[in-house]
């Protein structure tokens, strides 16, 4: 199920939550961020390579590089058994942002965006079917938990694809990593 928990940006223990898709939806178009369901065009199986899973959804992917210039496209996979796992987990864990326009669409599992706009920080649960934007220039996080299971789809503007500038915060320390967000959610 997909979540949205919304906390002031200095106060972790205070929160709003709503597991409603229009109201994240709602929510989140508010500052900014597209939040949408996809489904696939067909059925493929979970060892699929790229190119599968690309034309699988491919309308969807041709709407969004018409509607944002997005330059490249690929698919990203981590499984709780990968040898890097913690490695790859840590370099999302501190606050960061984009030049670039990030979009990532969740073929399966799910991941755990933490996004601080203003004075609030919003954490968004997203799972199979999702597509969360995170807007050029927004001050974010992601958490993958301590046991990684997701394949994304990446909309890139750039072809240098993902390239974080560091905020140099440990705002990210203050709130619930991905296991303890799911526990407290279940």
């Amino acid at each position: 199920m997909s979540a949205l928990t919304v906390y002031p940006d200095n106060r972790p223990d205070l929160s709003e939550k709503s597991t409603d898709f229009t109201a994240i939806q709602t929510r989140l178009n508010a500052i900014g961020v597209q939040f949408e369901r996809w489904t696939a065009n067909c059925e493929f199986s979970a060892d699929a390579d790229q190119d599968t899973v690309l034309a699988a959804y491919s309308d969807s992917i041709d709407r969004l590089k018409q509607q944002y210039s997005f330059q490249s496209v690929d698919v990203v996979s981590l499984s709780p058994n990968h040898p890097n796992k913690a490695a790859f987990r840590q370099k999302f864990l501190a606050e960061h942002i984009h030049a670039d326009f990030e979009v990532r669409f969740f073929i399966e599992g799910r991941g755990l965006f933490y996004l601080h706009v203003d004075d609030k920080v919003y954490a968004v649960l997203c799972e199979q079917g999702d597509l969360i934007s995170v807007p050029a220039n927004t001050t974010h996080w992601f958490d993958m938990g301590e046991n990684p299971c997701f394949k994304c789809i990446r909309l890139f503007t750039t072809p240098d694809g993902w390239v974080a500038d560091f905020t140099g915060s440990d705002i990210a320390k203050s709130f619930p990593t991905f296991d303890q967000y799911v526990a407290e959610l279940l």
